[in-house]
């Protein structure tokens, strides 16, 4: 993979990004689908997103992934890179029945990503 500095991020388009499309059951809401596809792209593991918005599990566009304590800055670099509208990064722990879970990061985003025509695979 090449570094990201050297891209061309014209060069990502939909089809090109869709062999990242994760294999799972459910689909990726259509307003997140491209920014899971270039972070995964990038090697940035996700795994959970959403649109965000009224009947969504989160207010706003949010993709939740794994990694050590560089990987969020990993992804602010690559979403930096690729104009993606972010409004957050938060490296963030849960708590289930009384209990600190993760960490993991989380990035949100300003406004959804267009909807694209590709085929739906998964979800992140």
């Amino acid at each position: 993979m090449p570094p990201i500095a050297v891209l061309d991020k014209c060069a990502y388009d939909e089809a090109s990004l869709e062999q990242f499309a994760p294999d799972i059951d459910m689909e990726l809401d259509p307003g997140i689908r491209r920014f899971v596809l270039i972070f995964r792209r990038f090697g940035i593991e996700t795994f959970e997103s959403c649109e965000g918005g009224d009947g969504h599990s989160y207010p706003e566009p949010t993709i939740r992934f794994h990694g050590n304590s560089g990987e969020g800055f990993k992804a602010m670099s690559v979403a930096m890179t690729f104009g993606l509208p972010v409004q957050a990064l938060r490296r963030t722990w849960d708590v289930i029945e009384g209990e600190l879970t993760g960490p993991w990061w989380e990035i949100t985003f300003r406004t959804k990503g267009a909807a694209t025509s590709m085929a739906s695979k998964g979800t992140s």
